[in-house]
């Protein structure tokens, strides 16, 4: 069986569902890409990238930690989810990502 933190089965779940579990029990990601954002926001950014937020927060676990198998991961389907989340959530953020249509 696959398994992401805090998930039981993603086979056959909608990312959607799987992006709402991870999030609900790993609320400090969300935290994070919006302390780093608003860090951008601060230095005179109009427009950021979810993309390299999620590096920067990877580097920055990867760095904070001596135990590389410390299994902290972020599912690259979860970007846009969460630059969804960061602008719904703090409007101060509307138009600083680029949001397209979802697929599903």
């Amino acid at each position: 069986m696959n398994t992401l933190e805090g998930q039981i089965s993603i086979w056959g779940t909608p990312i959607k569902e799987q992006f709402d579990v991870f999030h609900k029990t790993n609320p400090v990601v969300f935290h994070e890409l919006v302390g780093l954002a608003d860090q951008l926001r601060s230095r005179g950014h109009k427009r950021g990238s979810i993309n390299m937020l999620f590096e920067v927060l990877r580097w920055e676990r990867m760095i904070a930690t001596d135990d590389p198998s410390s299994g902290f991961k972020l599912n690259n389907n979860y970007r846009s989810h969460y630059a969804r989340l960061i602008v719904e959530t703090h409007p101060r953020f509307e138009g600083f990502f680029a949001i397209r249509h979802l697929r599903s």
